[in-house]
């Protein structure tokens, strides 16, 4: 119970308010700190021990006492020039520096999404309202008679509708291998999504192979190679997969909605501690100007 009690505490839109605004105290904190004491520079601790484990990654042993102090000197130098490169201004108007920075502060939003996981009640409710994005495709298996335009002209389609007859007429099973013209695709296809077909023959094509029965030969259907006789010869629905299925991936899912969701609201409150002023411009050719 008292778990329960806490999850839906920091679930709560007020505590991530309070999380935002004592994100952006420390920020402010921090900034402040560092314009006070910006001759000061410390190498902690904390930082020594992590030149070290990078280091016993890389190369697989720890740095002898030479190798430590080249890095940590290497290190102030950094420090150096960074915080010189501040005084100098040069992080002004370079637009990789503000991009980065931005990024930095919009990781604070993201890493807040994460303080809490989903319930199973969670889960199921998001997998329900996005059914969509979590079902099996529909798929195909079906075998094609290729009819080329080119080649047969104005006489194509009657071409075409001779050899649909041969095919649900005759009495005895007929060779397609040997009907139609050549092209460079495969005959037979299986397991084939609308969207593969897609790619294959374009996206008029593949919803009409979807809308046809399974079992008999059907056509003619146009795609950007020709005309094609269509028998299909399975089909298997789309399905919707149950949440044990893809228990990781909804929730995966879930927690980039809570992102993007956190995202915003960290942005807005930011954004409100600004007066935004946007000039109009006297420009003529710019595209929201422009008429066709």
């Amino acid at each position: 119970m008292k778990n329960l009690k806490l999850g839906t505490f920091l679930r709560e839109p007020l505590l991530h308010f309070l999380l935002i605004g004592a994100l952006l105290f420390f920020i402010y904190d921090v900034q402040n700190e560092n314009i006070v004491d910006n001759n000061r520079i410390v190498i902690s601790e904390a930082q020594i021990n992590h030149l070290i484990t990078l280091w016993e990654k890389k190369r697989q042993r720890l740095p002898t006492q030479v190798e430590l102090e080249n890095m940590i000197e290497q290190q102030i130098r950094e420090e150096v020039m960074y915080r010189e490169a501040l005084a100098m201004g040069l992080d002004k108007n370079d637009s990789i520096v503000r991009r980065r920075l931005a990024q930095k502060v919009e990781f604070i939003s993201s890493d807040l999404a994460t303080l809490t996981e989903p319930t199973e009640i969670e889960l199921k409710d998001y997998l329900s309202a996005n059914s969509e994005k979590f079902k099996l495709p529909a798929r195909i298996n079906f075998v094609h008679v290729y009819i080329d335009i080119s080649k047969h002209g104005t006489n194509a389609e009657a071409y075409a509708n001779s050899l649909l007859n041969e095919l649900t007429q005759a009495a005895t099973k007929v060779n397609i291998d040997t009907l139609g013209d050549s092209l460079l695709l495969d005959q037979h296809y299986r397991q084939l999504t609308e969207q593969g077909i897609s790619r294959l023959f374009g996206k008029s094509f593949a919803e009409q192979l979807f809308t046809l029965p399974v079992g008999s030969w059907q056509g003619p259907i146009q795609s950007g190679y020709g005309l094609h006789l269509i028998r299909i010869d399975n089909k298997t629905e789309s399905q919707q997969q149950a949440l044990n299925t893809i228990h990781e991936k909804v929730r995966m899912e879930w927690l980039a909605q809570q992102r993007h969701n956190m995202d915003k609201v960290f942005y807005n409150s930011l954004r409100q501690r600004y007066e935004i002023v946007i000039e109009k411009t006297l420009r003529k050719d710019t595209a929201a100007t422009s008429k066709s």
